[in-house]
């Protein structure tokens, strides 16, 4: 069964790898074997990404780009397909965030948080899975949060409806793709310690989140690595459509 967990030879795309969860599930998915493109619209982060994963004795490479661009996630993959003539997992880990009353939201808000999470996830889903259509096999995950199935919260109504968006989208995609071998799924995140949330560790809004986690902390970069490479692997081949909370516990407490 170990040898399930490997993904020697495959080649996997990592939006937002330039930093916080997408950095350590890069890393991970390297570490497990694959070759890992990292994406995201900083360079100096994608680089200090690619180091790490190749001190580790891994390899990777970068691409800078932006997924809110509608054309930018078709001319990814298509970058990728030319260089690797392959892409077996995508993890759609690019984020943004505002955070502002329902009441004071504009449009603009609105769009440009639907363009990263949703929007961005929906099209690189589709030029992906149309390659991984052809080669009959293929992992898709999508990075959404406690607020994509069970958590409401205030001041986050164009992210939350996001990602809640995202677990639809997952659902429909796997049923129509699950007969080409194609499989996509969603990590429920929870509170993690990134630059997007909270990383100063007196923060009293941080401390006021740790006490409501049954484990007693919140999440780091590398609590994800498990999770993505079982999703990301053979280990997951009968998994579909489907939502894992990663979260200390939050949701079932």
């Amino acid at each position: 069964m170990t040898n399930a967990f490997r993904l020697n030879g495959r080649v996997a795309l990592v939006t937002g790898g330039g930093s916080g969860l997408g950095r350590g599930m890069a890393i991970a998915l390297s570490a497990a074997g694959a070759h890992v493109v990292v994406a995201s619209r900083n360079r100096e982060q994608l680089d200090e990404t690619v180091r790490l994963v190749e001190v580790a004795g891994a390899t990777a490479s970068a691409c800078v780009t932006d997924v809110a661009d509608p054309l930018a996630p078709a001319r990814l993959v298509d970058e990728i397909v030319a260089g690797h003539q392959r892409i077996d997992v995508v993890v759609h880990a690019a984020g943004n965030q505002i955070r502002r009353p329902a009441l004071e939201m504009t449009a603009e808000d609105w769009d440009a948080l639907q363009a990263v999470h949703l929007r961005g996830a929906f099209l690189l889903a589709q030029a992906a899975g149309a390659r991984m259509v052809e080669q009959r096999s293929g992992s898709i995950v999508f990075v959404g949060s406690m607020t994509s199935e069970r958590l409401g919260m205030p001041n986050i109504a164009a992210y939350a409806a996001a990602k809640s968006g995202l677990l639809g989208l997952t659902r429909t995609l796997a049923v129509e793709w699950a007969a080409a071998g194609v499989r996509v799924n969603t990590i429920a995140a929870g509170f993690f310690r990134t630059a997007m949330t909270l990383s100063v560790d007196d923060d009293p809004a941080r401390l006021a989140l740790t006490d409501r986690v049954p484990m007693g902390r919140l999440g780091t970069a590398d609590d994800m690595g498990g999770p993505i490479v079982f999703l990301a692997s053979d280990a997951s081949a009968y998994i579909t459509g489907q939502c894992i909370s990663v979260d200390g516990g939050w949701t079932v407490a």
